[in-house]
Order: C-alpha cells, then sequence, then structure tokens
C-alpha cells in the first residue's frame, strides 16, 4: 500500500512540475500570436495561460502541495538517512536535471488536456488572486530588473536573437536596429569625406555643359563653393539646382550661401541634431584649427544609422508610371517567393 501511494505521489509530482513548465515554455505573446493564427494547440493552452499572474500562483501552489505531500511520505515511511537521500536525488532530478531537457511534446499536450479544468478553475480563482496581487503590489511595489545596464548589453541582446533558432525578425532589422543603437557614439571624423576626395566649385566658375558633365561623373550631389582659396567656403552647391541652368550664368547664382560647420570630434548625433536643426544636407567638417577637411552629408549620417549604404535603385518619385512599375515588380518577387508560413506552437517547441 505504501508502495502504490509512494508512486502515486511522485507521479503528483511529476505533473505538477511538468504542467508548469509546459506553461511557461512559450512566452504569453507568442503563443496568442499562435492562437490566432489557428494553432488549436496554442488555443488550448492559451485559455489558462491568458491568465498570467493568477496561473502562476495555482501552479506554483500546485507544486509545493504536491512536493510536500511527496517528501513528508518518503520522510515518515523510509529510514531517516535513506529518505534525506532520496529527496535529494528527487529535487536534483525535478529541479535541476528535468528543467535542462527540452519541453517533450506529450508534456504539452498533456497540459493542453488539462487547461479545461485550469481555465475553469481559475475563472473563480482569478478575482481572489488578483485582489491579493494589487493589494501586495501597493504595500511593496515590484521592480523587475531587465538585466541591461549599457547600449552594450542592449546589442548583446540583438546578436543573440540573431542567432536564435526560432528566430522571425530579418537579419535586416537587427541589423538596422543595432546600427541605430551605437550610430550616436560614432565621431564624425570616421564617417566624413575627406577634403582630398571633396569636389569644390569655383564661385565664379561658369555654369556649362562641360561643368555640368565633371560634377555629375564625380558621384556626388552636393558641393562646397569656394572663393579664391579651397579653405574659403562661402557655399553649397546642389547638382539638383543646375538642371534646368540653360542660360549659364556663374556659380554664384545657384549656390545657396548659407555654409554649417562641424567639428571632427562631435558625434554623428550632434551631426544628426544639425541636420535637425538648420535643414541643411551637407556640413563642412574642421578641426581645432579651424581647418576645412572634409564634409559630411545627410546620407552619411543616415548610412551610419541604418547599418546600410544608400543606393538610388529606384528615384524616380515625380513619375506615376515608373512608380506604379516599381510596385508592381516588388509585388510580382514576393508572389513568386513567398514569405515561409509562421512556425507552429509544435515546431517552437520541440
Amino acid at each position: 500500500m505504501s508502495i502504490f501511494i509512494g508512486i502515486c505521489l511522485f507521479l503528483l509530482t511529476l505533473f505538477a512540475v511538468g504542467l508548469q513548465r509546459a506553461y511557461e515554455q512559450v512566452p504569453l505573446k507568442e503563443l496568442r500570436r499562435q492562437a490566432r493564427s489557428g494553432d488549436s494547440l496554442a488555443q488550448g493552452l492559451y485559455r489558462a495561460v491568458a491568465y498570467g499572474y493568477s496561473l502562476r500562483v495555482l501552479l506554483l501552489t500546485f507544486s509545493v502541495v504536491a512536493n510536500a505531500l511527496l517528501y513528508v511520505f518518503i520522510a515518515r515511511t523510509i529510514d531517516t538517512w535513506f529518505a534525506a537521500f532520496v529527496i535529494v536525488a528527487l529535487l536534483w532530478f525535478f529541479y535541476i536535471w528535468w528543467p535542462a531537457q527540452a519541453v517533450r511534446q506529450w508534456m504539452v499536450r498533456t497540459a493542453a488536456y488539462a487547461t479545461p479544468a485550469v481555465a475553469g478553475l481559475l475563472q473563480y480563482l482569478h478575482p481572489i488572486i488578483n485582489r491579493f496581487h494589487e493589494f501586495i503590489r501597493r504595500r511593496r511595489p515590484l521592480h523587475f530588473h531587465s538585466g541591461m545596464y549599457e547600449v552594450e548589453d542592449f546589442v548583446s541582446l540583438l546578436e543573440q536573437q540573431g542567432q536564435q533558432v526560432d528566430n522571425r525578425i530579418p537579419q535586416s532589422t537587427i541589423h538596422t536596429a543595432m546600427a541605430a543603437l551605437t550610430f550616436q557614439g560614432v565621431p564624425v571624423a570616421d564617417v566624413l569625406t575627406p577634403r582630398r576626395v571633396v569636389y569644390n566649385v569655383a564661385v565664379d566658375e561658369s555654369v556649362g555643359p562641360v561643368l555640368l558633365t565633371e560634377l555629375h561623373n564625380s558621384g556626388f550631389s552636393r558641393f562646397p563653393v569656394y572663393d579664391g582659396s579651397p579653405d574659403n567656403i562661402v557655399g553649397i552647391l546642389l547638382l539638383r539646382d543646375l538642371v534646368n541652368a540653360r542660360k549659364g550664368g556663374k556659380i554664384k547664382a545657384y549656390m545657396k550661401p548659407k555654409v554649417c560647420y562641424v567639428h571632427e570630434e562631435q558625434t554623428l548625433r550632434n551631426a544628426l541634431d544639425a541636420v535637425l536643426k538648420t535643414h541643411q544636407q551637407l556640413f563642412v567638417v574642421v578641426n581645432s584649427f579651424e581647418e576645412y577637411i572634409g564634409v559630411i552629408s545627410i546620407e552619411d549620417i543616415l548610412e551610419r544609422a541604418l547599418g546600410q549604404q544608400i543606393v538610388d535603385e529606384f528615384d524616380n518619385y515625380e513619375d506615376m508610371r515608373a512608380v506604379a512599375a516599381s510596385q508592381a515588380k516588388k509585388d510580382k518577387k514576393d508572389h513568386d517567393h513567398p514569405a515561409g508560413d509562421t512556425p507552429s506552437s509544435e515546431e517552437v517547441i520541440e
């Protein structure tokens, strides 16, 4: 008889701990997504998991009671030293070895079968548990620490997410998020276009086909304009402002006289703030000796912030037909290569 009772208490404890692990295996938000997608197993589990804190309290209470009954029974039926050995072995099995193993499908299905009873019980217990929980929170507020202290901790979390087996966040999105977190501390000197590479234009230079061809072939769309010495920057020329320059004239007539500066030791965060405040697209970079050492554009900042190069694969947004054709091409590509289906709860759990 004692053996039968011991086996029953062991199975009860096994069921209690397994139920707790099965419900906590998949986060609530992910389980909700799977339930909304039509996964019947997830829909069954969600009926109980939706109770949140109340379910955790119920499962913890059930687990503690089952463990207590089992260990008291062992202590009262066998020799003290042997009972101590058995209890330690069971504690190791339930709370060290078993949690290190993957949640098996039979555990999840058992939890799904038990869900109607659990949800029915929680329907009556939830108001009581919730009131008690609110009372405790008012008296002793709980503060859960995220475990992150510096930006590097957040970046490390994103790196781990990218390596996660069941990750569904595109790698490009993770890369962009990491770039957005780290670009702010990057000095302007690491991103600027050096002066020796910049194509400068003289203020009194005549506008004509030769100059337009040279500017277009330079690969830049904005140019510092100087007067006399290349160090004396007096304006910024935008290539688009010369598109309709059919009457000739001097560069001075087409340039924007407003010139803004940033220091090479300032960060990209400072440079972005300067862009937002001044609405300038090109800044002249100077050093501590007030020497012109290069330029930095809004594209340079955005490329570092987004973690990818800005390539004008399509830049004809003023042509209605071109926009429609571009979207049609994208739709056809998505139709020919559809995204993969969302994995079910069984795939995630396994």
